[in-house]
């Protein structure tokens, strides 16, 4: 025999243990590893697995192959690895059918299998018979695959296979918001077949998306056409995911050993070098014992007490499972790698001596990994009394192939025939060392010379889209465009990638196609998508939160590259905005928020900017790589001409000024107003009164009887008090209570109680013949929609467009088609004219009038006694432009009792003859002449018509958005934008970005229409589900989409402000938003709600921020009436919270002295409640209180005991359990108190002062007792609560309790005072809790002394 180097006799034992335990069991035919002798399955993992060891082995040879023998071992061994690489691809490329269904669906019926045939190749069990969703193995082939080819072996031989691993891409993709069956293929661990989000399968693919990008499949002989491309943005979405889970694996699972291989070898998922060693701490101090580890907790498979019978565990019995799960010595053979790939020599060699400890020797002396440990059954009662004493016996599979080959690369590894660069070389185990900071380079265009030449008066200098050529700038959407040509193959039936979405990263580098250079502006900057892209100030925080994200996200080779391009439509008033200029020179100064920028001009940056080929943009199919795509050239040609150029925009005759002296009144005044329904006067919050949502909507058809009755003549509301409220219209039967009932008129806001009835018919869900009477109750007639037509056409204010279109869509429908109505009238107001200098002064007095005495405008034009009839008035705060003037009575203004007025005008419903519509309109245009007071547009019956055209109602309402946008009146744009169905674009997204992060979303106002959102939905859908949520109240629907986006930007950016908050419940925090701006504002609750929705979007987003993140705010009034959010950096400045309500430039800005330390706390257990904010480890320990009491009730929900038997103390399912009963209660603040009282019952549990709590626990009793002890205190201390609960008697008392009210408004029967107490302190509420508690549980001893101690 050849002598041989003693390295070269040690691999060739390698050698000889790799081809008896592994390669021996290889199918010749397909290259697969069957599961074991007598089971032929072949999953994708464990094959994947195996096989490492191979892979590992032959690089071994090849480093000492110094003799021809060696070379050719090392040459087999690498072939044995491509032979079952390609035979897995030969498996998967069979279900080409299914890659591209999924892409769509995303359904686990549609997945890949997870196992095949070992012997052909082939299925082996039906789709729905397993599940086979385990996006973690495919990730694992592709990180794998990556890997391998990095390291020289070529397995992907054709461009058709190329195109194949391309679509695998996409598959793995959207892995962040896929439930899938994950690594141990059971998804939930109750075992009923339920997908879950799991961190190992996020974590997996994550490492695949980032291997896989930019890599060539044909290795170093490779071209263009070879490369696999990956979006960045769909990689750190997996990793934002992925760390917001660790170390949590699943909603089921706390924990789990499987999350070794995302930490360590072989994904290296995680950059977050802390967050790595807390998962493994976690995992080595829950799932460690002497025999490896467990798989997760209460994992019942192959122990004593599984019942073999059947595949589900019942709920109840997972309990049994508790410390004799078995542990596996797989996770040893992951420790030591980890270890190695750390240079950490003591660990590796500690976990090295446990491993051979429990491995099993065969016959012939060859160490073997079993693949785990089970409780003998004859001592599981030891083991249960002490968990890990017991010795264990194998049972499963030995050698487990998946462990063994991991156990000999660790040994490679530990003999330093293999270094660790050798099984990564890719490097992704550098992920997690610090990188240098990034320089972002921001590039600012302007749309034409003149923007340029504005900007060069403000010292900043910059190119037109003109002058930066040969670099074109392309807007985000073409980019999109074009990656759906990446992927595309005819033969295998494969259509490219389907997401539409190209994410900041995307967009931060330059592209290449052929000869010409592309920059594309971000995303979030395209007009085209939603209305909230038309606030100026919006866009500069979200560019700031995007700069900001570049810092920590890139990861690209050169420097990220943000392009933004200056149009005309971002200009105000011909002026560049303020806020640009300032964000601008901030960016010239080189630091923006703590990120280093560079502010320049493209040509400086190419040579430092990442630059991609977009070749796969070539005709390969056809045999022409160097031409573009055919389709491609045409989409090219027609966007670069069209995709910067202005869009026309459907003219509604606007003039930018309104007439100032005048506010005409019409049928349909105030017909947006009414489908408002943010409540804020109750004081119950979130109460909205027993009537559902489908009998309210009836009542709104019905005129209130008040105005049938007499249709002349003034009515007061106060003539109805809540008690003896109107009868219900005899025609709709009597069931049909009206919502005034609900609502305790509040004197001094007389009008709320008819506003109120808001939401209108909604067309698809009335039933027809309502439709019908309600279109004959109107008599509505043609004529009066011409009229309708005409006055607007006529009228220059927005609001009144707004009110008539609003109507029209009621009555009419969106698709009413309106072309060449209103025409005649054309005429007769062109005889009119001459006529109009005599009405002026008329028309003037008259009006007036109306405005004094508030004629409705009830009967004449066509309103009937019917929807019309119901009108209001715009609340006289909200200042809305620099030249209107707001207050109903303007006309009057100079009257002193111009207030008085006003409220006349809410109380009044008088009739007007239909002539002094005529009148009102002619002296329209009369006063509109005279005063100047707008300029008068051309384009008069433009938008109407347009040539022959049919214009419908909808195009109407397209161009009334489009003309709000731009002047910027908020609250008409979300009306506008929700009738038209508009959705934020980002929906979907916003909505996955908090349910990945483990946040469910309630929509709807509690309690009644409140619906929660588990799962991602498809757009459309949850567009659908909002809109339902709110029945016709489109403006608050709008707004709810528009905080998701925010409550999305901020948990990528700032996940802090959602730590404990398991649920987002955007009604109620719509509600608190109102609720704060009326306590801010001192207004009542219907201005605060109007204020609310006519926030400017970056003013949305900014109270929201406030009110997540508890500051103090105070709001003050910008020009043209706009309010502003302003931080108080101290809680004293709140003293002076300033409100700007006077004039619309807010000079002298009314001056509220508020004393802040009252009311503090309440408004912070309201802020609290609604945000579902609760202590840290709240719900782990109401666990431990559940363990020793037969259940807790709240609110008429049960949490029984056995919810311990099923789950775990950390678990997610448990916590959102616990939120689902505590969300029945309505009232934030009490609810709030509800979790102090669980707080106190945990401190009695913590500290064992009783073995057992009893029977169910009723928290609320708790609540209320310790209420009790506070007014009895309140009463010896004479303190403020004698005011209002602590002072009554006994008769007074039940009287009050029938009217559901307390003097001091407190909710749910709890004094207000209650609620506003801090909770330590002798008078805190926690001391009256814990006093609660020790009378209202029989459990605590009632005399002998107790150490009790309040922490």
């Amino acid at each position: 025999m050849r002598s041989r180097s003693n390295s070269g006799v040690r691999l060739d034992y390698y050698q000889r243990i790799v081809h008896r335990l592994i390669l021996a069991h290889q199918e010749p035919v397909t290259g697969l590893f069957p599961a074991s002798n007598v089971n032929s399955h072949a999953w994708i993992r464990d094959n994947v697995y195996c096989i490492l060891a191979v892979w590992g082995l032959s690089m071994a040879y090849k480093k000492i192959a110094d003799q021809d023998e060696d070379r050719a071992k090392c040459y087999e061994l690498e072939q044995s690895c491509v032979k079952l690489m390609r035979g897995l691809l030969m498996a998967m490329m069979n279900q080409k059918d299914k890659v591209e269904k999924f892409k769509m669906t995303q359904s686990p019926f549609d997945s890949l299998h997870a196992k095949y045939s070992s012997k052909n190749g082939l299925p082996v069990v039906a789709d729905n018979e397993w599940g086979h969703l385990q996006i973690d193995a495919v990730s694992l082939y592709l990180l794998i695959l990556a890997q391998m080819t990095a390291s020289g072996l070529q397995i992907v031989f054709s461009l058709d296979e190329v195109s194949f691993i391309q679509n695998l891409v996409f598959y793995i993709e959207s892995a962040y918001s896929i439930p899938d069956y994950g690594i141990w293929e059971r998804g939930d661990k109750t075992n009923h077949g339920e997908p879950e989000l799991n961190a190992s399968s996020i974590g997996m693919a994550k490492a695949a998306l980032e291997a896989m990008n930019e890599l060539d499949l044909f290795g170093a002989r490779g071209g263009p056409a070879s490369v696999i491309h990956v979006l960045a943005d769909e990689a750190h979405k997996c990793q934002a995911v992925l760390q917001s889970m660790l170390p949590r694996e699943s909603n089921s699972k706390e924990l789990d050993s499987g999350l070794l291989c995302v930490i360590g070898f072989p994904a290296f998922a995680v950059d977050d070098a802390q967050l790595i060693h807390n998962t493994k701490d976690a995992i080595l101090s829950r799932l460690q014992g002497k025999y490896g580890c467990k798989r997760f907790l209460r994992d019942g498979y192959r122990t004593p007490k599984e019942d073999p019978t059947r595949l589900y565990y019942e709920r109840w019995e997972l309990r049994m499972f508790e410390n004799i799960e078995c542990e596996w010595p797989l996770f040893y053979c992951y420790l030591i790698l980890f270890h190695a790939f750390q240079n950490d020599k003591r660990a590796v060699q500690d976990y090295a001596d446990r491993l051979e400890k429990i491995m099993v020797r065969s016959e012939d002396g060859i160490l073997l990994v079993p693949e785990s440990y089970a409780v003998p059954q004859e001592l599981v009662g030891n083991e249960y009394q002490k968990p890990g004493s017991q010795p264990r016996e194998v049972v499963g599979r030995c050698p487990f192939l998946w462990g063994q080959s991991l156990f000999i690369l660790g040994r490679l590894l530990q003999e330093g025939f293999l270094a660790v660069g050798e099984l990564d070389p890719l490097n992704r185990r550098l992920g997690a060392q610090k990188k240098p900071d990034v320089v972002v380079q921001v590039v600012i265009i302007a749309e034409d010379n003149e923007i340029r030449d504005k900007l060069a008066e403000h010292d900043l200098h910059v190119q037109t889209i003109a002058e930066v050529a040969p670099i074109e700038v392309q807007p985000a959407r073409v980019l999109s465009h074009l990656y759906t040509y990446l992927g595309r193959n005819r033969k295998l039936g494969l259509t490219g990638r389907k997401s539409r979405d190209v994410g900041i990263l995307s967009t931060s580098k330059l592209y290449s196609l052929k000869d010409r250079i592309f920059a594309f502006t971000p995303q979030f900057v395209d007009l085209s998508r939603f209305y909230i892209a038309s606030d100026n100030e919006l866009m500069i925080d979200i560019l700031k939160g995007e700069i900001n994200f570049l810092k920590s996200a890139w990861d690209l080779l050169g420097r990220p590259l943000v392009t933004l391009v200056l149009k005309r439509i971002h200009l105000d008033q011909d002026k560049i905005p303020l806020a640009m200029i300032q964000t601008m020179r901030k960016l010239k100064s080189g630091y923006i928020n703590g990120t280093r920028v560079m502010l320049g001009n493209l040509k400086d940056f190419l040579n430092t900017s990442a630059i991609t080929d977009l070749s796969f943009l070539g005709s390969t199919e056809d045999g022409y790589p160097d031409r573009l795509h055919p389709d491609v050239q045409t989409y090219l040609d027609e966007h670069l001409l069209r995709s910067f150029s202005n869009r026309s925009t459907m003219n509604l005759r606007g003039g930018q000024l309104r007439p100032r002296h005048l506010r005409r009144r019409m049928s349909c005044k105030g017909a947006i107003k009414k489908t408002r329904s943010i409540n804020v006067d109750s004081d119950n919050l979130g109460m909205e009164g027993p009537t559902p949502l489908t009998e309210r909507r009836l009542s709104s058809i019905v005129p209130p009887p008040w105005l049938q009755a007499n249709k002349q003549g003034h009515v007061s509301v106060f003539a109805t008090t809540p008690e003896e409220g109107p009868t219900s219209p005899p025609q709709l039967g009597g069931e049909l209570g009206l919502r005034e009932n609900i609502y305790p008129v509040d004197p001094l806001h007389s009008r709320s109680a008819m506003d109120r009835r808001s939401e209108f018919v909604r067309q698809q869900e009335m039933p027809k013949i309502l439709i019908q009477r309600h279109r004959a109750e109107t008599n509505f007639a043609d004529t009066e929609v011409e009229e309708l037509i005409a006055m607007l056409r006529e009228t220059e204010n927005l609001d009144d467009q707004g009110d008539i279109l609003q109507y029209l869509v009621d009555t009419q429908g969106l698709d009413f088609n309106t072309a060449g109505l209103g025409l005649k009238h054309k005429k007769d107001d062109d005889n009119a004219s001459e006529l109009e200098h005599e009405y002026a002064d008329d028309a003037m007095l008259e009006l007036q009038n109306i405005a004094r005495g508030g004629v409705s405008g009830g009967g004449g034009a066509g309103a009937g006694a019917g929807v019309g009839a119901k009108r209001s008035m715009a609340v006289p705060t909200v200042i809305i432009d620099a030249t209107t003037s707001t207050a109903s009575n303007s006309s009057s203004s100079n009257n002193s009792n111009s207030a008085a007025a006003a409220k006349d005008e809410d109380n009044a419903n008088s009739v007007v003859a239909p002539t002094s519509h005529a009148h009102a309109q002619s002296a329209a245009t009369a006063a509109s002449n005279n005063n100047n007071s707008f300029i008068n547009d051309s384009s008069q019956s433009e938008g109407m018509l347009e040539e022959g055209r049919v214009v419908t109602v909808r195009d109407l309402l397209k161009g009334l958005y489009e003309k709000a946008c731009q002047q910027k009146l908020w609250g008409l744009v979300r009306h506008t934008a929700g009738m038209l169905g508009k959705r934020v674009e980002d929906l979907g997204k916003a909505v996955t970005d908090l349910l990945v992060r483990q946040k469910q979303v309630t929509v709807g106002m509690p309690p009644n229409n409140e619906h929660t959102i588990t799962a991602p939905l498809p757009e459309v859908e949850l567009r659908q589900l909002i809109h339902d949520a709110y029945g016709d109240d489109e403006s608050t629907a709008m707004l709810t989409q528009e905080l998701m986006v925010y409550l999305a930007m901020f948990i990528r950016t700032e996940p802090q402000l959602f730590h404990e908050m398991l649920r987002l419940r955007v009604g109620l925090i719509i509600q608190v938003m109102a609720k704060e701006l009326s306590r801010t504002l001192n207004c009542g609750g219907e201005a605060a709600s109007e204020h609310l929705l006519n926030l400017s979007p970056f003013e949305m987003k900014n109270l929201l921020y406030h009110i997540l993140s508890g500051k103090e705010f105070a709001v003050s009034s910008v020009a043209r009436g706009n309010l502003s959010i302003v931080s108080c950096k101290s809680s004293r400045v709140s003293k002076k919270s300033q409100i700007g309500l006077g004039d619309p430039e807010g000079e002298d800005a009314l001056i509220a002295t508020i004393d802040d330390r009252q009311g503090q706390w309440l408004r912070r257990r309201r802020l609290d409640g609604a945000l579902n904010r609760v202590p840290r480890d709240f719900y782990s320990r109401v666990w431990t209180v559940l363990e020793r009491c037969q259940g807790l009730a709240i609110e008429g929900r049960v949490l029984q005991q056995s919810l311990t038997q099923e789950m775990t103390p950390g678990e997610l399912k448990f916590a959102l359990e616990v939120e689902t009963a505590l969300n029945q209660i309505p009232q934030p603040e009490y609810r709030q108190l509800v979790v102090e009282a669980l707080m106190v019952l945990t401190l009695v549990t913590e500290h064992n002062m009783v073995p057992s709590l009893g029977d169910i626990i009723y928290v609320e009793h708790l609540v209320h007792k310790a209420n009790q002890l506070f007014l009895e205190d309140q009463r010896k201390v004479q303190g403020d609560a004698t005011l209002c609960c602590a002072k009554l008697k006994d008769g007074k008392e039940q009287q009050q309790a029938a009217s559901g009210m307390l003097l001091c408004g407190g909710a749910a029967y709890i004094c207000q005072h209650l609620y506003d107490s801090a909770p330590s302190g002798s008078y805190g509420t926690m001391t009256y809790m814990s006093r609660a508690v020790a009378l209202v549980l029989d459990c605590v001893p009632k005399h002998g002394e107790m150490e009790c101690a309040i922490s």
